[in-house]
């Protein structure tokens, strides 16, 4: 570094720069600047020194940036992400014929001159005067790595990348002064090893062990004498001298360089010229970067990491610090995806529905009490080739993390609502007359102090045979859509949406939940995530815990690792024990003998409800066990496609179902996630059955025993042959729903 001595003098390096004329120096090393008149030589001098003695007297040198590699939980690679594929190495990790052709063909004086190379630039300028152009530069190895700083500090900045790259004086001097710095500070080994791991060496890679790799397949310690000279060769134009599209170029620059080499004494003669026969011996590996890398169908996960990280203020108080974190890379990312679960996700998708369907499904799994999102998958898979139905949305998660609108949850959403019930004081043995079709109660209470109170909107069950009385349980198993419109009617719209909130309950597309009674039946899209880490808080006893996807962060600056902070799942009651364990009941009742009984899984206890939209745009089933939650939906992300007459997963439909479709999807999936592990009992509670009542109108006596595979509105009704059921909605019934879903949804 430059100081100033204790008496006010100059350093010495200052003295001779100041003695060479700085502005001289910087004039002539600039590739291809003439020299000045004599006059004007003069004027430039003396600006430039004051310039010179301005600048900060210590050089930013930004940690280099390099990959980042995502892990699931166990330590296995999911999928390496960067901004630049570097790896940085040691010198020692450097083959030695590496070391000596790049100080051959940049710099052969390397090691006898300082940050300035005086012979080179009197030799570059007697060079250019003869040419009367450009012929010869004269940078040292030690301007070059202080020009690659610049560059890297600039990061992706178009603006800032021109600015650190530009001809021009006032970039020069800098670059004069910080070499000096550089040379005090680091000494020529320490250089060369940095100039070896900053420099780009085309194809996306970014220091010699990543070029290395890229195009011989391996480490840069392991390079002969032939490739160390093509990639040497490689520095001064990268898509000039590119191996990979213009071999006959390549090949003239590698045996130039071997010729340098002979020149000054680092190979012999005879060992250059025998080099110079032999072929570029290329072994090509394909860049792999992004998230289109990941294995077992965790494209979409790897993706919800990166959002989560852009987007969560404990990684940078800005969405730029952020970005700057991100990009500068050399994070080893532990996640919380469990690759026993995200392979059994993946496998049962692609049983069940093919990419090329015209719907798709999405599948996601997370853990009870803590948060944590074990799973996640789709049927269409991670692209961005424009390939048939593949896609970069994630079709688990909400608009903001990368996710679409969202989809009408339909049935799904009545646990919600009975939920709200419970806790509010609403016996679990409640009854309602529930006919086949009735018009929504009004007035029906508002959280706002208003009250909806829409007249003649008619809402009907799944078949004419479902007529009440029905207790909870049964109208639970069953799926009966006028049930839990009274049982709404009568607690009010309030209790419901706060119920929704304290489980994490959102719409997809980030606005409020609407204040109608329609949300009773599932008219507000929502993301597959959210409906399985609210079932979650369910199984864990009315616990809601927030979805996390990261376990921990190291990152390597230099030689240096550290750990870095991470969000944590925050928990809370949502609910009290007693009404967790009455829903988990009451659903227990769905997959054993309601709508649901194709989801049910052997030989461990699983709760869950089926879910069918208004036209079938959308079909679900959410489930869980006391140690895993999980969601499915089936659809078509468009909106456009409705499952009437329709071939998924090589299987025919007249119409699609929560049982019938996604139910078997979650069961298999569900099955292979928990197999070898533990399979707790639910905390179940007494809910009494209601007296038998031979009068009901259906001419079913089934009591409470929701054993009615052919009930429920949800479209998780197992039989296929009821009518779909016709009621009219007013215009603008179902307000705020978003594009292409707002025909109601929700008929269970």
């Amino acid at each position: 570094m430059s100081k100033k001595r204790s008496g006010g003098g100059l350093s010495p390096t200052q003295q001779a720069a100041k003695f060479l004329g700085v502005s001289v120096l910087a004039g002539a090393v600039m590739a291809g600047i003439a020299l000045p008149a004599a006059g004007a030589l003069g004027l430039a001098a003396k600006g430039s020194v004051e310039s010179f003695d301005e600048l900060p007297a210590n050089m930013k040198t930004p940690p280099l940036s390099q990959r980042t590699t995502i892990l699931d939980s166990k330590g296995g690679t999911i999928a390496t992400v960067y901004s630049r594929d570097r790896t940085v190495v040691d010198l020692k990790n450097i083959s030695p014929y590496m070391q000596k052709a790049i100080v051959a063909i940049e710099d052969s004086r390397f090691y006898q001159h300082g940050a300035v190379d005086l012979k080179g630039v009197l030799r570059a300028l007697n060079k250019n005067a003869q040419s009367g152009g450009v012929a010869q530069g004269a940078s040292t190895l030690t301007q070059q790595y202080v020009k690659n700083v610049f560059v890297e500090e600039a990061g992706d900045d178009p603006t800032k990348v021109a600015q650190a790259t530009q001809q021009t004086l006032g970039r020069k001097i800098a670059e004069l002064k910080y070499a000096i710095q550089v040379e005090e500070e680091l000494g020529k080994k320490k250089i060369l090893e940095n100039y070896l791991n900053i420099t780009f060496f085309g194809q996306q890679a970014y220091g010699v062990e990543a070029a290395s790799q890229r195009y011989f397949s391996k480490h840069a310690k392991d390079l002969d004498l032939e490739q160390s000279a093509l990639l040497a060769g490689i520095v001064q134009s990268p898509s000039r001298y590119d191996p990979v599209n213009d071999e006959t170029e390549a090949t003239k620059r590698r045996n130039t360089v071997l010729q340098r080499m002979a020149e000054v004494g680092d190979v012999s003669q005879a060992e250059a010229d025998k080099a110079k026969e032999q072929p570029l011996g290329l072994k090509v590996s394909k860049p792999k970067n992004g998230c289109i890398t990941a294995v077992k169908g965790a494209g979409f996960f790897c993706d919800y990491v990166r959002e989560v990280f852009l987007t969560d203020p404990v990684f940078g108080k800005t969405q730029e610090a952020r970005a700057k974190v991100w990009n500068q890379g050399g994070l080893t990312i532990r996640t919380t995806l469990d690759p026993q679960a995200q392979k059994s996700a993946q496998n049962s998708i692609k049983e069940h529905v093919y990419q090329k369907d015209d719907v798709a499904t999405a599948a996601t799994i997370v853990q009870p009490g803590t948060g944590k999102i074990l799973a996640m998958g789709q049927s269409r898979p991670y692209g961005i080739n424009n390939k048939k139905n593949e896609t970069t949305l994630n079709l688990s998660v909400n608009q903001s993390m990368g996710g679409g609108a969202g989809y009408q949850p339909g049935s799904t959403f009545k646990p919600i609502v009975a939920a709200a019930a419970i806790e509010g004081g609403t016996p679990a043995t409640q009854i309602y007359p529930s006919p086949y079709e009735m018009d929504y109660p009004a007035p029906v209470q508002e959280c706002n102090g208003g009250v909806w109170n829409e007249k003649g909107v008619k809402v009907a069950n799944e078949n004419e045979s479902e007529v009440g009385p029905y207790s909870m349980k049964e109208a639970t198993a069953k799926s009966v859509n006028t049930y839990y419109v009274q049982l709404i009617s009568d607690i009010g719209i309030c209790p419901v949406t706060e119920m929704a909130t304290k489980m994490g309950v959102e719409r997809a597309d980030g606005s409020k939940i609407q204040q109608a009674p329609s949300i009773a039946l599932g008219t507000q899209e929502m993301s597959p995530l959210t409906m399985a880490n609210a079932y979650a808080t369910f199984a864990s006893r009315g616990m809601y815990c927030t979805p996390v996807a990261i376990e921990s962060i190291t990152q390597r600056v230099g030689e240096q690792s550290k750990s870095l902070q991470i969000p944590k799942s925050t928990c809370s009651r949502a609910m009290s024990e007693t009404t967790a364990d009455t829903i988990s009941t009451l659903l227990k009742g769905v997959v054993e003998d309601g709508t649901g009984t194709q989801a049910g899984l052997s030989g461990r206890a699983s709760a869950g409800k089926t879910g069918t939209t208004d036209e079938r745009y959308a079909a679900w089933f959410v489930g869980y066990t006391p140690n895993m939650a999980g969601a499915v939906w089936v659809g078509d992300p468009a909106h456009k496609r409705k499952m009437s007459q329709i071939s998924i997963g090589g299987v025919w439909h007249d119409q699609v179902f929560g049982g019938d479709t996604p139910g078997p999807i979650w069961r298999d999936m569900m099955s292979g996630a928990l197999e070898g592990k533990d399979a707790p009992n639910f905390n179940l509670v007494n809910i009494p059955d209601p007296p038998k009542n031979d009068d009901k109108g259906d001419g079913n006596d089934n009591g409470n025993n929701g054993g009615n595979d052919n009930g429920g509105n949800d479209g998780g009704d197992d039989d296929t042959t009821f009518p779909t059921p016709t009621f009219s909605i007013p215009e603008n019934f179902f307000q705020g729903t978003s594009n292409g879903n707002a025909n109601g949804g929700g008929r269970g």
